[in-house]
């Protein structure tokens, strides 16, 4: 059991003595989970092979699976990549720092724990002032998952992360609550049409606006392939009971899921829903709601989601039953999560 160190910052302006005690763990090879605008990160040495494997040893985590390289400044990426194609620039000079990842060719440089082995690495500067105040202070790039057991839904508060890796880890940054709350979108910026590979918090809309084209990887949320960027190959995000996603027209998906819950609560199941304000309203009293936002806001939905998610562990309950939302804008991130979550059960209507 290793004794985690816990530190608690302000998200605006970050104590810089408490951060540099935390960036001395990472810098010495250690563990250290911090937020960032997304979600909250699991950190260690980007260029340390053997801190690197902690991070997997912690998660829980497939040793194929890509990290992400975080870094401070936009310069730092000439120390990793070998080119920055100009469709990368472009989305560099638009939306970093910020929720975007960006995959590159690679310099020898980056271990090969980071890459899965890939010829590529994927690199984000994020928008979190603790994330690139700690990241400058360890003076490495910092390569980061999500803060949680592999799997399971990523933690946008310190309490998330805490639940999952107290004694695993050297340390926690408390910055309070994550402000985006779904992952980073991921690029591949090596194909002769930029590729999505991940959405996020830049959408498909914005990505279009910037690039003017953009294609959508097919293999996109697949079991059975050579994941080319995190959270591509494996299933994720799930709570711990069972999800069933409900999706379809607006007007229907209510009135599926009441029926649902009346059937389960027949069986003597204790049913669980993720769904809208407006949704909770309609649903039999027997169900637990956790309500992930008022239904058309994906940004509230996304910030939300994990949380909701989480919700379940502290009352358990046999299955859950989830209500999709549109996939214009952050929405299209959202359904992405959540039909990792529910491993692909869907029920469309």
């Amino acid at each position: 059991m290793i004794q985690t160190q816990y530190f608690q910052v302000d998200h605006q302006q970050p104590d810089k003595a408490v951060l540099a005690q935390a960036a001395h763990i990472l810098a010495n090879g250690g563990l250290v989970a911090f937020p960032t605008e997304t979600v909250y990160g699991l950190g260690a040495n980007g260029l340390d092979a053997q801190a690197v494997a902690g991070i997997f040893q912690a998660k829980g985590r497939p040793s194929d699976n890509p990290l992400i390289l975080h870094i401070a400044d936009d310069s730092d990426v000439l120390r990793l990549v070998a080119k920055v194609p100009a469709n990368a620039k472009a989305l560099m000079d638009r939306y970093w720092p910020g929720p975007l990842t960006l995959v590159m060719e690679r310099k020898p440089v980056v271990p090969d724990r980071v890459t899965g082995g890939l010829d590529t690495v994927a690199v984000r500067l994020p928008d979190s002032v603790i994330a690139r105040e700690l990241i400058r202070l360890a003076q490495v790039p910092v390569a980061a998952p999500s803060a949680n057991l592999s799997g399971r839904p990523s933690p946008t508060t310190a309490e998330a992360v805490m639940a999952d890796m107290t004694g695993r880890i050297q340390a926690i940054i408390d910055g309070g609550p994550c402000t985006i709350g779904v992952e980073s979108t991921v690029v591949d910026c090596t194909t002769p049409v930029p590729t999505l590979l991940r959405p996020g918090g830049i959408t498909l809309e914005m990505l279009e606006e910037t690039l003017g084209e953009i294609e959508i990887d097919p293999a996109l949320g697949q079991a059975d392939l050579i994941p080319r960027a995190p959270g591509m190959k494996y299933k994720h995000y799930a709570p711990s009971a069972p999800m069933i996603l409900i999706d379809g027209a607006e007007d229907r998906i209510a009135a599926a899921l009441a029926e649902k819950i009346r059937q389960a609560v027949r069986e003597g199941k204790k049913v669980g829903a993720v769904v809208s304000a407006e949704t909770a309203l309609l649903l039999p009293a027997q169900a637990l709601c956790a309500v992930y936002g008022p239904r058309g806001d994906a940004g509230q939905i996304a910030g939300n989601l994990y949380t909701a998610l989480l919700s379940f562990d502290q009352t358990p309950v046999d299955v859950i039953y989830a209500e999709g939302i549109s996939e214009c804008g952050l929405g299209l991130a959202v359904m992405n999560r959540l039909r990792k979550a529910a491993g692909y059960q869907i029920l469309q209507v």
